[in-house]
């Protein structure tokens, strides 16, 4: 589901982009370029639409009671996402586990999560710890581990030109930080394939 921006915003940011164009030096009235000031428009309404989410709505009536204590993963979540430094994707893999309280999520609502957060202008560092954060205090988990690999196009496409680097990042929050074998488990359990 596209949340959409107004009429009024999705036309100025129509005529900013055909000005890009421009002063690119490039023709926006020419065939190819007639209609991609709006697409690109509407690309980016799509892609950061999670300015307009909430994480709590997300979750809504997904929060069940449960008896175990024992830790969720849900691993290769795909994402993408717009680096807030060059405007360029990013995109890559979250792995997220926790420890219930009372109380679990319902396991599509993670993937939807990590959207809300990878829909915006972001770096990996605080996505991972902004995911991190929301699962921990809206169901009130006794701890979070989120690990995210992804790769970056500015590192890919320009600047240093790297195509096979993946950046890592970790946030770990309650039990995942305080104990290390809690940590120890997930960090081997996202290690492991299926059907090995």
């Amino acid at each position: 589901m596209v949340l959409q921006m107004d009429e009024s915003t999705l036309d100025e940011l129509t005529n900013v982009v055909r000005r890009q164009i421009e002063l690119i030096g490039e023709n926006p009235g020419r065939e190819g370029l007639l209609k991609t000031p709006s697409r690109v428009a509407k690309s980016l309404e799509f892609l950061t639409q999670g300015y307009k989410q909430d994480p709590k709505a997300v979750l809504n009536d997904a929060l069940f009671d449960a008896t175990s204590d024992e830790m969720v993963i849900v691993k290769n979540i795909d994402f993408y996402s717009l680096c807030e430094h060059h405007m360029l994707p990013f995109f890559g893999k979250c792995h997220i586990a926790y420890l219930p309280n009372k109380k679990v999520i319902g396991l599509s609502k993670l993937p939807r999560l990590v959207d809300v957060f990878a829909r915006r202008l972001q770096i990996q560092e605080r996505m991972t710890h902004e995911i991190a954060t929301a699962v921990l205090e809206l169901i009130g988990a006794q701890g979070v581990g989120v690990v995210i690999e992804a790769q970056h196009l500015c590192m890919m496409m320009r600047g240093v030109e790297k195509q096979n680097s993946y950046a890592m990042t970790s946030a770990m929050l309650g039990h995942f930080r305080e104990d290390a074998r809690t940590r120890a488990e997930f960090l081997e359990l996202i290690r492991h394939q299926r059907g090995s």
